[in-house]
């Protein structure tokens, strides 16, 4: 999962930059990265690190131009050295720099035709850089020394045919402007925005509103499925729908898991759809468990807090904040290897005894993917005196990796895979585990915006929407994705770094 952010102004962009990132930074917490163009020079700086690590006030200094873009990014397979960092740049043609969201899942086969048939080289494991590749490709075959706002868009047409997956980008084209897309199943969030000023209008296109919002933009709305936004160098903003071929179908994880709660995607608040998760998880409670001994709802904060308060009112059960965050540690659910997860959890989260000493508790996550911070988190609960600890998930159980840009594990390393509920209470250690039911947490997010049809759910139902997923595909990517395979690249990568440094 990523974070990505496109501004076009009358004024240096470098600041507005990297406040966006670090509006966004809850999307990725290993990588920044941001490039902007001025005189049709561009200006680069990335690297590993959280947004305030990676540039110092003489990177900011050197960051000139009225236009840019920027990522943030944490490890997805494959990708976790700085070499993957965002953004990504070509100089044919043109001069190009992209930053992407999401995950190709024809990867190889695009590879293949770039090396073969275009004869372009590919430098890094990320697809984000193949599909820079392709981009430009398709730019450089139309043969024009200047473009036109219609070449720009003949290019993303042709985008949207070789290219598989999930993908919501920003490009800059130096000296021209920036555009961004969106693939046609929608699957990952982008949104576009405007701010009057006195020299005339200026744009931005971001992974969520909140990051215009702070800037000052007012949203316009999401960029549709298959749709481009192209805004030249001078202010002037383009549409057009680029895909023949259209079906709306976001990612459900968003509103469980990556967005903030304050952000609006595809017209639904994503503050609201965790409320509503938190009726639906009550009343399955209320159904299956009309008994219940359940003394005090605690969330894990901080994604559950809205579901956790929402289920407990419906209940009519105590709601207390048992667990004190440290955030300075970053989110455990992304971090490599299960001895650092393990770690962290102890570091990130401190229980209040008086909340638990003698109770029955019931504890609330947004979902439950290794189950390794759920494990631990139960027995910080026992520790500080919990009489019994029940397990509530916002989401359903997660059985499957997802391909479309949010790195989840292999499929042997999630908890759920391949067990029953009654089998994943006994590994936490909970005294019962309640799952939110897949069609209750659709209904839940689809209240807010009936013209979306359906969404991806792959993680929970196994079903693909791009339909070139099977299990030699997934086979593969659990090659890529297990805590051993991880653990042997950042190895690689230290040594690599230190070689360097050297």
């Amino acid at each position: 999962m990523c974070g990505i952010a496109g501004i076009v102004s009358h004024r240096y962009v470098s600041q507005e930059l990297y406040d966006a990132l670090t509006v966004l930074q809850h999307r990725g917490q290993d990588a920044a990265g941001i490039v902007t163009c001025e005189n049709g020079r561009l200006h680069l700086r990335k690297d590993n690190g959280l947004v305030r690590d990676v540039f110092s006030n003489s990177h900011m200094l050197k960051l000139k131009g009225n236009m840019g873009i920027g990522h943030v990014r944490y490890p997805t397979a494959g990708c976790t050295s700085s070499a993957e960092a965002q953004p990504f740049y070509v100089n044919s043609p043109f001069g190009l720099t992209l930053a992407h969201n999401g995950n190709l899942t024809n990867t190889e086969e695009l590879k293949q035709a770039l090396f073969v048939e275009d004869q372009r080289h590919i430098n890094t494991d990320s697809d984000s850089e193949v599909l820079l590749n392709v981009f430009a490709h398709e730019l450089q075959e139309l043969k024009k020394l200047k473009l036109s706002v219609e070449d720009v868009f003949t290019a993303v047409t042709k985008v949207h045919e070789r290219c598989r997956g999930a993908y919501a980008v920003v490009v800059m084209i130096a000296g021209v402007g920036i555009l961004g897309f969106r693939d046609p199943h929608g699957i990952r969030p982008i949104v576009f925005g405007e701010r009057k000023s006195e020299s005339g209008s200026e744009f931005m296109i971001a992974s969520e509103n909140v990051a215009l919002d702070v800037l000052g933009f007012d949203m316009i709305r999401d960029i549709e499925p298959g749709e481009a936004v192209f805004i030249e160098e001078s202010g002037i903003l383009h549409t057009k729908q680029c895909s023949a071929l259209v079906d709306h179908c976001p990612c459900i994880f968003e509103y469980v898991y990556f967005a903030r709660p304050d952000s609006i995607i595809d017209d639904i608040q994503v503050y609201k759809a965790r409320l509503r998760m938190g009726e639906k998880l009550a009343d399955k409670i209320i159904r299956e468990w009309p008994d219940h001994d359940i003394d005090v709802v605690i969330p894990i904060p901080d994604t559950s807090r809205t579901a956790a308060l929402q289920l407990a009112n419906r209940l009519g059960v105590k709601f207390r904040e048992g667990f004190i965050k440290n955030r300075y540690i970053g989110r455990t659910f992304i971090m490599p290897g299960q001895q650092m997860r393990k770690k962290s959890v102890r570091q990130k989260l401190n229980a209040i005894d008086l909340e638990f000493e003698g109770k029955n508790v019931l504890l609330v996550d947004d979902s439950i993917v290794r189950g390794t911070t759920s494990e631990q988190i139960i027995l910080m609960a026992r520790d500080a005196g919990a009489k019994k600890v029940y397990f509530a998930s916002a989401a359903p159980p997660v059985r499957y990796p997802n391909v479309y840009g949010i790195d989840m594990p292999a499929a042997r390393e999630l908890i759920a895979h391949n067990r029953t509920e009654d089998e994943i209470c006994q590994a936490i250690g909970a005294d019962k585990v309640i799952y939110q039911d897949l069609d209750d947490l659709i209904e839940a997010v689809r209240r807010g915006n009936r013209n979306i049809k359906h969404f991806d759910t792959s993680c929970f139902s196994k079903e693909y929407i791009t339909g070139d997923i099977d299990d030699a595909y997934l086979e593969k990517i659990e090659k890529l994705r297990n805590d051993g395979a991880q653990i042997m690249r950042n190895s690689e990568n230290f040594i690599i770094g230190m070689q360097n440094s050297d």
